[in-house]
């Protein structure tokens, strides 16, 4: 699998750009702020249609504009598909494949896997529970894109079920009286009561089935990453310390206590712990109005032997361990799937020493394509870049290296790349956009 071609309009600070696009090593070259975490964001977006930088669509839409278009030409097994993507804030987004309107733009996905590593997988390790989370649930998709129903169901009903629980705060809070506006003509509080806890019950059930699959899902996923994950670790970092990762469930007693020791419980023992425990803190639920049991509450516990790298880890091993996830995902989808997912590296090189820039570029350097950035030519292996082919990255063009934009000759043979139509077209940014700040959103 491997992009071919890339285009984007009105996306981020481009007004068009072309990409042309190739396998092998490709190294995205230019200085900071000049568009290259763009391109790759909208790859990323083919892939995952989200952004690894903004929880929201609305950044990705260039300033003044109404939408974003991300079209991409993907090759697998010798045969074209091209996935196109309509980003419309505040709206439902469009998709077409091969020129046909989808129903649901999640049935791209699959389309185009990648795994893309960036500055900000830092917060794998470092960040809140819901980063990890996001990462199991993003992974898994990557995997078997019938998971993003389930995921996106989850959510619903989590929301639908927090939301019952907090405008039912005046029925079950303790010595609070309820004024009769809240009540129907001729309810009683009692009557007001049963029925809250009737359609809460509901609910109940609904989340918790859809919790258990989420987390059956889960579980698998890491039973079959940790060997990846550890193997990674001792290929980029170099040390003795074996890299771990182990899930802690909200749930309690027997199955709780399985997961804990790796091992996978069956679905419908999820499902049965998950209302068990959810009836066991119903109180506390209901006076906080909040859902504290489920999916939602559980955590990804990454450790270097028996220290958890959160708080212990340094930032040359956190960095090895987020690294590590991402090199560990890799190789599970290629095991998997049967084909390399494209491989993304925004700016990674700069922000490792020497061995391990090293270790990762031999890591990588077989892969069927990889799309690397950096702001300076020093920061990859000059061995490794010089295997593939550099744009250059300025001003809003993008350019092969080695082409001459003001020199005709040099386009006229290009015609992939080159043209005012088909190359890169300089980016009108307009004023800075500043993205807004992506809120832990834990319940």
């Amino acid at each position: 699998m491997h992009l071919r071609h890339l285009s984007v309009t009105d996306f981020r600070s481009y007004h068009r750009a072309e990409v042309a696009l190739a396998p092998g090593i490709t190294t995205l070259l230019g200085r900071n702020g000049e568009g290259k975490t763009n391109l790759i964001e909208a790859v990323g977006f083919v892939a995952s249609l989200a952004s690894h930088r903004v929880a929201t669509d609305a950044p990705l839409v260039r300033h003044g504009a109404e939408s974003a278009i991300v079209r991409a030409a993907v090759v697998r097994d010798g045969r074209d598909t091209v996935v196109e993507l309509e980003i419309v804030p505040g709206r439902a987004n469009r998709a077409r494949l091969n020129k046909s309107p989808l129903t649901r733009p999640r049935d791209v996905l699959g389309t185009l896997r990648t795994v893309l590593f960036a500055p900000e997988d830092l917060a794998l390790v470092k960040g809140d529970p819901a980063e990890r989370r996001r990462f199991l649930d993003d992974l898994l998709v990557a995997r078997q894109p019938r998971w993003a129903g389930v995921r996106s169901d989850y959510d619903k009903a989590l929301r639908q079920r927090n939301a019952l629980l907090r405008s039912g705060q005046h029925l079950w809070r303790s010595g609070r009286r309820v004024p009769e506006h809240r009540l129907a003509p001729g309810e009683t509080i009692e009557d007001a009561r049963a029925a809250a806890e009737a359609t809460l019950g509901v609910w109940d059930a609904q989340l918790a089935q859809v919790g258990a699959a989420l987390t059956y899902a889960r579980l698998r996923l890491l039973r079959d990453l940790r060997p990846y994950l550890s193997e990674s670790y001792a290929t980029i970092s170099d040390a003795e310390a074996r890299a771990e990762a182990t899930y802690r469930s909200s749930l309690e007693g027997p199955v709780a206590e399985a997961i804990a020791a790796g091992e996978v419980p069956e679905q419908e023992d999820l499902y049965a712990a998950t209302l068990e425990v959810m009836a066991a803190r119903r109180r506390d639920e209901q006076e906080r109005g909040v859902t504290l049991v489920g999916p939602h509450r559980d955590e990804l516990v990454l450790a270097l032997g028996e220290l958890p790298a959160k708080g212990y880890a340094s930032h040359g091993e956190s960095w090895s361990i987020a690294l590590a996830l991402r090199l560990g995902s890799f190789r599970l989808l290629q095991h998997d799937v049967g084909t390399d997912p494209v491989l993304v590296l925004d700016d990674v090189f700069a922000e490792l020493d020497s061995g391990r820039r090293e270790r990762l570029a031999e890591l990588i350097s077989d892969c069927e394509q990889v799309l690397i950035t950096a702001a300076v030519a020093a920061d990859v292996p000059a061995w490794l870049a010089g295997r593939g082919v550099i744009l250059d990255v300025a001003d809003g063009t993008v350019t092969p290296r080695g082409d001459d934009p003001a020199d005709p000759d040099a386009t006229a043979d290009t015609d992939a790349t080159a043209g005012p139509a088909d190359r890169a077209v300089p980016a009108d940014p307009g004023p800075a956009v500043e993205d807004p700040a992506v809120e832990d959103t834990e319940s």
